[in-house]
Order: structure tokens, then C-alpha cells, then sequence
């Protein structure tokens, strides 16, 4: 059963009448209020994921549990039907089970932590927030197994719980959470760090709603997801074709040297209705790259990507969600059967975004983006330093954004909203690492009218001996390009050794041990290219060269003839381009960079250092879910 909210008031809300200036003034200081969430967060947490990355999603939600103000949705619907107690004022709850919220959060290291907003004794609004934390326990440090099996295997699991109880903070429970991490001192941090967050903006609400009257709180609340849901319902008719609409992209391996597996999704328009259907998509994998995917997560991934797109002027909110349908068949790798490991689901989170790219664009290629939001590559070091101190990084690095119809794709950034590095002198200061290099990679973003972002190398010199794990994608398969776009380049990692010898390391791997002078160079994917490489202005791709964002050799993708002084041979560029187009033919609308998954397995190995993945194995129990036929993969 649900949970039952408590409340001394019952006296019902009362929808009014609101007027537009003061909706406005109520919408803005509930942005202000998610913000201020923000900030009182990074300036008390402890971890540099939180600290310094920003790896949290804050939200302020209607009593219906609505998201109203917020970075991601549907934390609370989810979370609310996992619980089946009592809510009451006071309570702060907490949970870190996908299982038990239907993906309300996707793996382990993300606590979520939501509280009700009481005022006079009744509930007005909701507070939420999920952070990443370093370490969950687990097998291996950083809690994040490419290897595991079931979601046992990486770290302790909680529940739906009452972590603080009418005010009460209910120690002997986060004692035993606590307990079997590797970081407790951090994870303590960054958990009252999140209380206070949760406590900031119950203040505001309460502040807001004493102000202006709690029937206007709430209509106004109520007001905005209207006002969301009428601009997305306009947006969805502009843009979502009735016609079916298919796209397929896929996760090079699970990090067990099976792979790739396919994502697969439909979409078309239902008179006001957007509908996904993402059958066709590969059974889950024995590993931990499965994504559990609440729908209505992905409602928001799905309105997000077309406001940025279409319409940035839109906030959005939670408004839109019965615009939406989500279908995902049981026992894929985007709705694994418990108890699946789910660890790295990032390769699979950050493919989305491509995806819906992929669907969206064909009915309107004018606004196309190419793939670039293809990972969050995850970098982790630990081990015991000579005085016997512990050290543990968790670092999220960054990749090239994709071109897109109304300009470049950034280098090396994130494609997470708000997300920023951690600064290489924090690294320096606090774990026993130097980076010798931190820079752009020339000519790794497709090149386009509009080029993609290039991806971003950075060098770990480590000083102390210790474990790697890293956790990376697009190392098989590349970010492609569109419209005439050519695709971006693929991942890659070199270890070389104090003695100079060098390794060709997986992009999924843990336990890589190290040594004092080792070098890791990370090198990340680059964003593919959009339109056509051969109508960028020319002054373009000479600031590129001369940026050092493009070589010389690399400009002729754009059919750009640059001369010794870093200049353009505009004569040689005009006869250049015009042979060019003349071979090229017709322009494709996906360039993927290979014509089948077939063959490019046969040519891995000497393009990529790396045996070509096998064919995934699935259990009997998860074909049968998943509505697989037998014959079309292999029973393990």
C-alpha cells in the first residue's frame, strides 16, 4: 500500500483564482528557493562529487508530489508508492533501492531524501533531493562493480525508511547504513548536508504560502504545471510527428566482453499524446549496465530535451506527464528484473539523450543534434598512502557535446545541467595524483557547418600505489554525426607504466592496479559533427586550427586547404570543396560510421587495440520476460 499522510488540518486546499503577476513572483522565488538548495549543499557537504561536481537534483514539489521547481521529476510519486507507512510532520525519509521506487533513482551511490512540507498541521508542498555519494560499500571501492552480478554485490541497500522521525534523527539506523561504507565521515557530511537543503526549502515554502495564503500557494503551484502543460501540449503537436518514428543506438559492452546491446525506440503522436515504445531493446545484461527506467524519469528526460531544442523559453516542470506515455517491456536492459545489478546504468542514462535525439530530429532534421551525450565517463582511485592514511576519488569527466543546427557542440563538458570538474588543484591537494595533462583533443568532434566538441584528455600521474576503476563507453561504436555531420570520435585509455611500457586498458575495468609514476591517459569521446562540413565558413575553421581545436590535416574534412602560416588557400579551399561534394554524393541523415554492427566488430581490433565484444548471453527467465525468441540470441 502507499503511504498515508497524517495530518492535524484537514481542512482540503481550495483552488482560487490567481493572477499572472503573482504567479510570476511565487515562481520565481521557488526558483530562488531550489537554488538556495543548491548552495547551502555545495558549502556543506564533504564529497568532491557533491562538493565540487555538483552530482545532486534537487526539487520542490506540489502536495501531489509534482515536481514544480527542479532539475529532474517523479522522485516522490515513485518513492511514495515504495512506502507503505505513515508520513508525518517532521519526517525525513530515505532511500537508496531502485527496486523499491521503480527507478525513482537508478543505483546504489544515489541517496535520495524527500520530507513534507507541514504548515498549521497540513501538508503544502514537498522537498527532495538526491545526491552521489562516494561509496556505498560493495565490492570494490566506489561501489560502482562493472562485474557484478546482482545488486547485492555493490553496496548496502536501503529501503524506503523514516530516517528521521518527528525531528528526531533515528541514529541507530544510519549507524548501520553508515557502517558499511568506506567513507563514512563523508557520507555522514553529505547526508546532513541534503537534511539541511530539505529544511531551506521548507522554509521558503513556508514563507511563500504564509505570505501570499496557502489557496494561493497552492493554485499558483498548480497554475505553473497548467501553464507548462499547455506550452508542451503545443510543442508536441509542432513537433512529434503521427507517423512512427524508430532510432537504435547501442552500449559497446557490459565490461565482461559481451556486447554491444542494443537500445531501441518508437515514438509517434496520438492526437495530444507523445508515446515511446522502447520494445526491441536488448534483454538485460548478467552485468551492471542495466538502466532501470522509471517512465516518468523519462517523461522528463524526454520534455527537458525538447524545451532545450525547440523552446528554451519553457520551464519546465512536472505539468506535462499525460502527454506522455512510456511503454518498456519487462527484463530489457531498460527494466531489468530484480535483483540485476544496476551500477554503471551511466552508459545507458547518457545514451538516452542520443536517442531521443535520433527520434526527434527525423520529423524535423532542421533542429537535428547529433550524438554526443553518450556517457559520463567515471574515473576512481584508492589504496592506503605510505603513512596508512585511506584515499578515495570518485570523478565524473567529461566528453564533446554534439553539434547542433544553431551552433558548436562544446569540448569537454558535461552534459549534465549545473555539473562543473573538479578543479585539477583540488585533486592535487587532496589525493595522491598529479595531472600532467588536462586538455581538448584536436579533431575528435565530428566536423560539421556546425563541428562537434572535441573530447577531453586528462593524464593522472599517480604518486602513491593503488587501484583504478573506469568506467567508460564509445570506445566501439562512434558518436554520429548528422544531416552531412561526420561522426565524433571514440574513447580511449593508455596506462603507461613508470618503465615506459604501455597498455591499451578497457573502458570498463576495476581493481587496474598502479604504481608510483604510472600514467593513465583518459581520453573521452568527441561530439558529432551537424550539417555540412564543407559550408562552415572558412574564418571558422582557421580560428579552429589556430586554437589548436583543429589540425591542419584535420580542416580538410572540411574541405579547408590551410597553408604553412596557419592561414586558408581560399582558392585551393574553393577547388578543393567543389571535388569533395562532387564525390561525396548524396549526404546521409545519420552517419554512424560504419554500415552494420558486423562489421565493424570485424575491423575492432585494429582500429580500437580491443577483441570485438561477444554475443550477449541471457538466462532463460529473462528472455521469457523480456519476450525474446530463443533463437535470436544465446541461452547462458
Amino acid at each position: 500500500m502507499p503511504a498515508k499522510i497524517i495530518q492535524r488540518n484537514k481542512k482540503p486546499m481550495k483552488k482560487v483564482k490567481v493572477d499572472s503577476v503573482t504567479i510570476d513572483i511565487i515562481e520565481s522565488a521557488l526558483r530562488n528557493a531550489r537554488y538556495e538548495m543548491d548552495t547551502v549543499l555545495f558549502r556543506t557537504a564533504m564529497s568532491p562529487g557533491i562538493r565540487e561536481q555538483h552530482d545532486e537534483f534537487p526539487m520542490i514539489a506540489n502536495l501531489d508530489g509534482k515536481m514544480v521547481v527542479g532539475q529532474f521529476g517523479s522522485f516522490i510519486w515513485g518513492f511514495m508508492q515504495g512506502y507503505d507507512g505513515t508520513v508525518e510532520e517532521g519526517d525525513v525519509f530515505l532511500t537508496n533501492d531502485p527496486y523499491s521506487v521503480n527507478g525513482a533513482i537508478s543505483h546504489q551511490n544515489d541517496w535520495l531524501m524527500l520530507m513534507p512540507v507541514f504548515k498549521d498541521g497540513r501538508v503544502i508542498a514537498w522537498s527532495a533531493m538526491f545526491g552521489h555519494m562516494t561509496d556505498v560499500g560493495g565490492k570494490v571501492p566506489g561501489s560502482l562493480p562493472t562485474d557484478a552480478r546482482t545488486i547485492y554485490e555493490e553496496g548496502v541497500s536501503v529501503p524506503p525508511i523514516r530516517i528521521i522521525k518527528g525531528g528526531q534523527l533515528q541514529d541507530d539506523l544510519l549507524k548501520v547504513i553508515l557502517h558499511n561504507c568506506r567513507l563514512p565521515t563523508w557520507n555522514f557530511s553529505d547526508f546532513n548536508a541534503i537534511v539541511a537543503a530539505l529544511r531551506t526549502a521548507a522554509i521558503r515554502c513556508v514563507e511563500i504560502s504564509t505570505r501570499f495564503g496557502d489557496d494561493v500557494f497552492y493554485s499558483a503551484m498548480d497554475a505553473m504545471l497548467e501553464r507548462n502543460k499547455r506550452a508542451m501540449r503545443q510543442l508536441i503537436r509542432q513537433t512529434v510527428p503521427e507517423k512512427k518514428q524508430y532510432f537504435e543506438d547501442y552500449i559497446c559492452d557490459d565490461g565482461l566482453n559481451m556486447g554491444p546491446y542494443k537500445i531501441a525506440c518508437t515514438m509517434w503522436r496520438e492526437g495530444d499524446k507523445c508515446i515511446f515504445d522502447f520494445t526491441g531493446t536488448d534483454p538485460q545484461s548478467i552485468s551492471s549496465i542495466n538502466f532501470l527506467l522509471n517512465e516518468e524519469m523519462f517523461k522528463m528526460f524526454a520534455g527537458v530535451y525538447m524545451i532545450m531544442v525547440f523552446d528554451p523559453q519553457i520551464l519546465f516542470n512536472d505539468g506535462f506527464y499525460d502527454l506522455m506515455e512510456v511503454r518498456i517491456p519487462p527484463g530489457t536492459l531498460l527494466k531489468p528484473l530484480k535483483p540485476a545489478a544496476l551500477s554503471c546504468r551511466t552508459h545507458a542514462l547518457g545514451r538516452i539523450f542520443d536517442i531521443l535525439g535520433g527520434l526527434l530530429g527525423q520529423g524535423n532534421p532542421a533542429f537535428m543534434c547529433a550524438a554526443g551525450f553518450s556517457d559520463s565517463p567515471h574515473f576512481m582511485y584508492s589504496g592506503y598512502k605510505k603513512t596508512g592514511e585511506w584515499y578515495q576519488l570518485y570523478q565524473i569527466t567529461f566528453g564533446g557535446i554534439p553539434g547542433k543546427p544553431f551552433g558548436d557542440g562544446p569540448d569537454g563538458h558535461s552534459l549534465w545541467p549545473s555539473f562543473t570538474n573538479v578543479p585539477n588543484e583540488f585533486l592535487e591537494s587532496y589525493f595522491p595524483l598529479r595531472i600532467d595533462i588536462y586538455e581538448t583533443i584536436a579533431d575528435t568532434g565530428g566536423a560539421g557547418k556546425n563541428r562537434g566538441g572535441n573530447g577531453l584528455r586528462i593524464g593522472y600521474r599517480f604518486l602513491e600505489q593503488g587501484e583504478i576503476s573506469i568506467h567508460d563507453d564509445r570506445w566501439l561504436t562512434y558518436p554520429w554525426g548528422v544531416n552531412g555531420g561526420l561522426p565524433g570520435a571514440r574513447s580511449k585509455k593508455t596506462l603507461v607504466r613508470a618503465d615506459g611500457t604501455e597498455e591499451n586498458l578497457p573502458s570498463k575495468i576495476d581493481r587496474v592496479k598502479v604504481n608510483e609514476g604510472d600514467l593513465l591517459l583518459s581520453d573521452t569521446w568527441g561530439g558529432g559533427g551537424c550539417g555540412d562540413p564543407f559550408e562552415r565558413e572558412i574564418d571558422k575553421v582557421v580560428f579552429d586550427v589556430q586554437a589548436g581545436l583543429v589540425t591542419p590535416q584535420g580542416a580538410r574534412n572540411y574541405g579547408v586547404v590551410i597553408k604553412t602560416d596557419l592561414t586558408a588557400d581560399v582558392a585551393a579551399t574553393r577547388k578543393l570543396r567543389a571535388q569533395l561534394t562532387a564525390e561525396r554524393g548524396p549526404m546521409p541523415l545519420f552517419d554512424r560510421g560504419f554500415t552494420s554492427i558486423e562489421s565493424l566488430k570485424q575491423r575492432c581490433k585494429a582500429e580500437t587495440g580491443h577483441e570485438a565484444p561477444q554475443q550477449p548471453r541471457f538466462s532463460e527467465r529473462v528472455l521469457k520476460s523480456a519476450g525474446v525468441a530463443k533463437k535470436k540470441t544465446q541461452a547462458a
